[in-house]
């Protein structure tokens, strides 16, 4: 019998692995971070000898969420200026907040709030960008959460770099500084075309390249920003993308609310990838991406949350049920984005959309234990025919009991592990009376 670490016995199984596979009476056995084995609770209970033993009987076992798009450190600015329009919020009320408060101490401890508010709702993997990302960093990799994160790049001076040059040059250093990192990971984030020159947008790509990482940008967030693209560059952003050689595989584009079928043609035919952010492109009216035709198309496409600032929460759940809901209203079609479909978006898609599908998003053997267990012994969730549809229109981040990062259990029948939960709230309280203080002076 081999002695491992941790082995989850006697749940229900979600594997969104290709076959959608659902085990009943499962066990998963994990050892040295890896799930190495997966199947019925007797086989297993036979082979294995473990550390931790994990009784997961009423309850829904499946990967961790996948937040493909946030801002992690803007919790600090949850709420701070709602109900407005994109560039409205974003000129006159974001980046005047940010220049004003954003500092190394706003981003670690925005970035800790944000950690323990996506791991209490079952998240296990985010892609960031902000500002301060080696504090970013920092906090996900003390949190024990997987993430892809990267320094957002403008024309303009940021609270961390004077000027183009040094946004680089910081890319740079985290580039090397995370390097082969088993949580921690890296991407080159031009902010959008709006705020980045050629230039600056050759320069990123470069750089991606050289580290061969994936590239992140904001892209046809909204009508006004298509059309004054339009105007900027004298044709269409997918195919000013194209000239500049930025579609392939690598690119993960955020919102594209405004994706024509020619732009779909084109990110399809160069693997490019896009994440979805359905709260965010209501709240800020900004409209509503054609999803169901980009998969139709056969573009990967994720879930983000985007930054709480716009949102305003971290949880993957309320973020499946919008995608869901919210396609089937604008296409008068109830059958368009069904669970099935905006579970594996949430998960194992999500995965893909990051460049990590190969390790994370499904519970496959070989791939790390990124895995949260779901108590479904609770009048909301009951009785359950439907495992996906449970998921995207019942659950609720609260219903996660337990999280696994990279086999680290991080968050065990709701309390949190690798962090002092209180001691983040009153941090980020602070802050909070300080940026609020900044706009009264």
């Amino acid at each position: 019998m081999q002695e491992i670490d941790i082995i989850i016995t006697g749940g229900k199984a979600l594997l969104l692995d290709p076959q959608n596979t659902i085990i009943d009476q499962s066990a998963l056995a994990i050892n040295g971070g890896e799930i190495i084995a997966i199947g019925k609770m007797g086989e297993l209970s036979k082979q294995f000898k473990a550390k931790k033993t994990i009784d997961a009987r009423n309850s829904l076992i499946m990967p961790g969420f996948i937040n493909c798009h946030t801002h992690a450190a803007m919790t600090c600015f949850r709420g701070m200026a709602d109900d407005l329009e994109l560039m409205d919020w974003l000129n006159n009320y974001i980046f005047p907040a940010e220049a004003k408060n954003v500092n190394h101490e706003l981003a670690y401890w925005g970035t800790l709030l944000a950690c323990a508010e996506m791991i209490k709702s079952g998240t296990t993997t985010f892609c960031d960008m902000y500002i301060f990302e080696d504090e970013t960093a920092r906090a996900a990799k003390e949190a024990g959460m997987r993430c892809l994160v990267g320094e957002v790049l403008f024309d303009f001076p940021s609270p961390n770099f004077k000027s183009p040059a040094e946004g680089l040059a910081y890319t740079r250093m985290l580039l090397e500084k995370w390097q082969n990192d088993p949580l921690v990971n890296i991407l080159v984030e031009p902010h959008a075309l709006y705020t980045c020159s050629p230039a600056l947008l050759e320069a990123a790509r470069k750089l991606a390249s050289d580290y061969n990482v994936p590239l992140g940008i904001h892209l046809l967030e909204n009508k006004s920003e298509k059309e004054q693209l339009i105007q900027k560059l004298g044709k269409g952003a997918v195919s000013f993308l194209k000239e500049i050689n930025y579609l392939s595989e690598k690119l993960i584009a955020f919102h594209c609310v405004c994706l024509d079928e020619n732009d779909r043609s084109l990110f399809a035919e160069y693997g490019c990838k896009v994440s979805h952010s359905p709260a965010s492109n209501m709240k800020l009216a900004s409209g509503i991406a054609p999803v169901p035709d980009m998969l139709k198309a056969g573009i990967t496409v994720g879930l983000g949350t985007d930054g709480c600032a716009s949102n305003n929460t971290l949880d993957m759940f309320k973020e499946m049920s919008l995608t869901a809901k919210l396609h089937k209203a604008a296409r008068l079609d109830p059958t368009v984005m069904d669970a099935k479909t905006v579970v594996r978006m949430a998960t194992i898609d999500g995965a893909r959309t990051l460049g990590m599908g190969k390790i994370t998003g499904s519970l496959e053997t070989g791939k790390r234990a990124d895995i949260i267990l779901i108590g479904l012994n609770k009048p909301h969730l009951t009785p359950l025919y439907n495992e996906y549809s449970h998921l995207v229109y019942a659950g609720g981040g609260a219903d996660v009991d337990t999280v696994i990062i990279n086999g680290k259990i991080v968050m065990e029948n709701r309390r949190l592990l690798t962090m002092d939960e209180n001691d983040i709230l009153q941090k980020v309280r602070e802050i909070a009376v300080r940026i609020k203080k900044s706009f009264s002076v």
